[in-house]
């Protein structure tokens, strides 16, 4: 039995895209579609913009997303502090809670949203609820509403992330941003 939880999932579709990538879509919208339907509506909007890509058609576009447009850098760190000295604070304090849940780090720095979603996967649902609520959210969120204009597939994919996720935690964007990694699950 796969126990895999949507996180999970959708920590591989923040990935530099791989042969497996399409696959993993399908199985991240299998598993959502029946707890979150606006959260499925928007991947199910990514997987049809995304079907009939290529890898390497794939891996442009998320390039050209990701890499090469500081709107929608996958560090929350970044997302969250630029470049103030809280972010080195922040990735050293993720570098940790990795380290603390026995969980690899790919060659992404800590602070990237497949770590954190992987991280998010693995809390205590209080931890959890913090994290989420106090970092990935507010991250997310920045990257979403900031992207105006030039919005591809992965506009969507952004989209349904960020509603699954405030569908379980609680997020008030009027406490944001959080100016020092102050969480417990990061101290």
């Amino acid at each position: 039995m796969d126990t895999t939880s949507i996180y999970e999932r959708f920590a591989k579709l923040f990935e530099y895209p791989g042969e497996d990538y399409h696959a993993n879509a399908e199985r991240c919208l299998a598993t959502l579609r029946p707890e979150h339907s606006d959260a499925a509506a928007s991947l199910e909007e990514f997987c049809a913009s995304t079907r009939n890509l290529s890898t390497d058609d794939l891996r442009e576009l998320f390039t050209r997303t990701f890499d090469l447009n500081p709107i929608c850098t996958l560090e929350l760190g970044w997302q969250l502090y630029g470049e103030d000295y809280q972010r080195g604070e922040f990735l050293v304090k993720m570098r940790e809670q990795l380290r603390e849940y026995d969980l690899r780090e790919s060659g992404e720095l800590p602070d990237h949203v497949t770590h954190a979603l992987v991280l998010l996967a693995h809390l205590e649902p209080d931890e959890a609820a913090e994290f989420a609520g106090g970092y990935l959210l507010p991250a997310l969120d920045k990257m979403r509403t900031s992207w105006r204009e030039d919005r591809n597939a992965f506009a969507a994919l952004l989209e349904s992330a960020f509603l699954r996720l405030r569908g379980e935690y609680p997020y008030d964007p009027a406490r944001m941003p959080i100016r020092k990694p102050e969480l417990p699950i990061l101290q």
